[in-house]
Order: C-alpha cells, then sequence, then structure tokens
C-alpha cells in the first residue's frame, strides 16, 4: 500500500507478445475459475452520451479469488468515430485493488489488455471448437487493432492457415492488414472487396467489425462445420443465429446490451438456441455436432482483464519496469 505503479502500453504490449501462449492458458484457467463460481464478475457499466449516441465508456468492475485474490476496474472507452481520425477506436485503463484494503495499488494501460484477452478468448475458441483440422482459410471482417491481436495469436499458436481474407469497409485498411499478415505472419493474405464471396469459403470468420447492427443475414452462405468468431457482438442477424450452435462466455452477460444473442432471445423468447459456455466444452459437459456452424460470442469478462493485468503488473515489477509513485497516497495512519 505504501506505494502505488503505473505500467504504460508499451511495457503492457512487450509482455503480452513475449509470450502470448501464457496469456492464452491464464485466460483458460480464468474461465474455468469463472465456472466454478471463484470470481465476482458484476454487470458490465455503460456511461453513454445523448449528443453522441454512438459512443461510450464502460465499466467493468471484478474479482478474482483464490490464493492471491485481487480486485480491480477496466474503465475502457469506445468510440467509434475515431477511426475516421485514424485513431484506435478504445482507450482503456485498469485499477488493480489489494484484496484485503481496497487500496488501489497499480494502474495500467488497458487497451492492449483488453485486445489481448479478447484474442486470446478467440484463439482458445478455436483450439477447443474448430474441427480436428486446424482452419486452412480464415477471414477477417474488420481490420482493426483487434483483428491484428487475433491474428497475432493464432499464428503464436502455430495454426496452419493456408489463406487468410480480409474485409474492411475501407479498403486501404484491408489491404494494409493483409500486408500485414503476410509480412509478420507468413501467410498467403489478400483483402477482398465482396463479403459474401468470402464467408462462402472460410473455415473460420473472425468478426471484428463496429457494427452497431445486424449485417450478416439469411441470404450469405456459411458453411456446416464453420467457426465464426462474433468479437464484436452485433453483426449477426436472430435468424441466423437460430442455425447455428452457439457458445458464449457467459450466458447472462452475453444476453443483454443488443448484442446478436440479446435480440436472438428477443426474438424467439427463449435461450434454447444456446448450447452452452466456454468451460462447459473445456470441460467436457458440453459437445457439438458438426452439421451446422458454430458461433462464439463472447461478451468478455472483467475478470479475464484481471487475470491478465495481473500478469502483467508481476512481470513488469519482478523486472523493474514499472513507474513507482511512492506518495501517491498521502497518509496511511488514521492518527
Amino acid at each position: 500500500m505504501s506505494t502505488f505503479h503505473v505500467i504504460d502500453g508499451t511495457v503492457a504490449q512487450d509482455v503480452i507478445t513475449s509470450a502470448p501462449s501464457e496469456i492464452l492458458e491464464i485466460v483458460r484457467d480464468t474461465y474455468l475459475q469463472h465456472s466454478r463460481g471463484a470470481t465476482v464478475n458484476p454487470d458490465s457499466y455503460f456511461l453513454r452520451f445523448p449528443d453522441n449516441p454512438g459512443a461510450r465508456i464502460i465499466a467493468l468492475p471484478a474479482h478474482l479469488g483464490g490464493e492471491t485474490p485481487v480486485s480491480g476496474l477496466k474503465w475502457i472507452a469506445s468510440y467509434p468515430e475515431n477511426v475516421r481520425q485514424n485513431l484506435p477506436r478504445a482507450s482503456a485503463v485498469l485499477l488493480l485493488n489489494d484484496a484485503e484494503t481496497g487500496y488501489p495499488f497499480a494502474c495500467l494501460e488497458a487497451s492492449r489488455i483488453s485486445a489481448a484477452r479478447t484474442a486470446a478468448s478467440a484463439a482458445l475458441a478455436v483450439e477447443t471448437l474448430a474441427p480436428d483440422e486446424a482452419p486452412r482459410t480464415v477471414l477477417f471482417v474488420g481490420a482493426g487493432i483487434i483483428g491484428r491481436t487475433v491474428s497475432d495469436f493464432l499464428a503464436a499458436r502455430g495454426l496452419n492457415i493456408r489463406e487468410c481474407l480480409v474485409h474492411d469497409h475501407v479498403e486501404a485498411y484491408a489491404e494494409k492488414f493483409a500486408a500485414y499478415a503476410t509480412d509478420t505472419h507468413g501467410w498467403q493474405a489478400r483483402a477482398v472487396s465482396e463479403v459474401d464471396d468470402a464467408l462462402a469459403t472460410a473455415d473460420l470468420v473472425v468478426l471484428a467489425t463496429t457494427a452497431p447492427a445486424p449485417w450478416l443475414a439469411d441470404g450469405q452462405t456459411l458453411l456446416p462445420d464453420q467457426l465464426i468468431l462474433n468479437l464484436s457482438l452485433r453483426d449477426i442477424h436472430p435468424t441466423v443465429m437460430v442455425k447455428c450452435h452457439n457458445i458464449v462466455d457467459d450466458i447472462d452477460h452475453c444476453l443483454k446490451a443488443q448484442t446478436s444473442p440479446h435480440l436472438t432471445e428477443t426474438e424467439y423468447g427463449t435461450r434454447d438456441f444456446i448450447d452452452g459456455t466456454l468451460a462447459d466444452v473445456l470441460r467436457g459437459t458440453v459437445t457439438l455436432d458438426r452439421d451446422r456452424p458454430t458461433v462464439f460470442s463472447p461478451f468478455g469478462l472483467g475478470v479475464l482483464d484481471l487475470a491478465v493485468g495481473c500478469h502483467i503488473y508481476r512481470t513488469a515489477l519482478d523486472t523493474g519496469r514499472t513507474t513507482e509513485v511512492p506518495n501517491f497516497f498521502p497518509e496511511l495512519t488514521r492518527w
């Protein structure tokens, strides 16, 4: 409690890129811990603006139990119009609180943490839900930081990607993403202007857009054993969702805030289209047939940010890469 540490985004990104598989295992363990009831993960809280309805700032409070309990809060702003200025859509910070006293002891730049935990959950879903053969053709819809980070994690796990297709409403972004995938991962990557044709050929589809409402509808062709990572949560129409297997990270969390699963529940008046959670599949309590596409919709649990953030904090502290603020709390005695 006597010191407070700040960890900037450069350090956070370095820790993430140095060992992405370690981040994935942290995410796996946290999902299982959450499924056992060893976490506290309240609803996210949305700050919205009447004069800017597309923007929002979200608070994700969370608590991890276990041998080294910790609490925390991710405060993440999502401003889609930033993209028009060539700024990342999201910015974030993560606060870590001591579980015994409640005192905050660290603040981390968290946009990279948010992208990494999303990408790790995506890669984990591919390894858990995809057919035995690794996906050979992957389609990225949305060429932003989330999609790029997912590509990093897929490459780090050694998936044999034969072809990488990239679609974005801004063609230049798609071309830059494709060049990145080719240069960094050695994939045969190219931008595609027609998303419908690409959907009909991809084994794996990564949806990472800023779309406010569903656009993937009945007229578009999907494959029976296709895996769709619904990372942006609002791309898929309910009439498509009910024809797919559906796996989420947390049922109660995911079926809210006008997500595709939430819209589907509202449209059909039931949650029966949900097969279970990713933790259910990891534990073997839920198995899926290959008779139709599978959609993975992760709402994004604050406990994941917390677990990844704690790992980055400990690593940065051990390697002397934090900025210490020794007098952050002016008084640590009552009298």
